[in-house]
């Protein structure tokens, strides 16, 4: 009852085509698909820089490595300074 069944669809396009022609359709469609294209492209690139930008490139250190790098470079700072 409220909807369009498929022969109102069907004479809406036909008017369509006669408006506009079928090249013209045809290139609004390859348009409009390589917009989607792009956009998808995009979107996956986004992901991926995403996950590289939380890899980091280093190993991260643990609490204990870095209280041995620190206690390390106070006795070459205090070995430095005898000297």
């Amino acid at each position: 009852m409220g909807g369009i069944s498929i022969w109102q669809l069907l004479i809406i396009a036909v008017i369509v085509v006669l408006l506009f022609g079928t090249k013209k359709l045809r290139g609004i469609g390859g348009d409009l698909g390589g917009a989607v294209k792009g956009f998808k492209k995009a979107m996956s690139e986004d992901e991926k820089s995403e996950k590289k930008e939380q890899d980091a490139d280093f190993d991260p250190k643990s609490l204990e490595q870095k209280k041995t790098d620190a206690s390390v470079e106070t006795d070459t700072k205090k070995d430095k300074e005898q000297v």
